[in-house]
């Protein structure tokens, strides 16, 4: 994306997680099952595809264990994009800020 003219600010998530309200904030009203990373070891474990977890358990859980959660996660404005989809990567970043 940067070969667009972005730039990204990033956060390694195993050195400087994110908080509980950190990521109360990020996922807002948004379904917590599109910021579960479906190849974490803890979420096969826990067997969450299966019975999944509530929002409030998730996030406390993802504020734990950093793995849970799936990336990359890129925000701008109000707009974010969950895991790496190049065609939305691509309008995120040609999109006007605050759509």
């Amino acid at each position: 994306m940067q070969g667009l003219g972005a730039q990204l600010q990033e956060r390694d998530l195993g050195k400087n997680p994110l908080s509980e309200g950190e990521l109360q904030a990020l996922i807002g009203d948004d379904a917590i099952e599109a910021f579960l990373n479906t190849r974490s070891a803890l979420y096969r474990e826990r067997g969450f595809k299966a019975t999944p977890p509530t929002k409030a358990q998730a996030i406390k859980l993802m504020a734990q264990e950093p793995n849970l959660i799936k990336r990359p996660i890129t925000v701008r404005g109000r707009s974010k994009v969950i895991g790496f989809d190049e065609s939305k990567l691509r309008a995120l970043v040609t999109e006007e800020v605050g759509s």
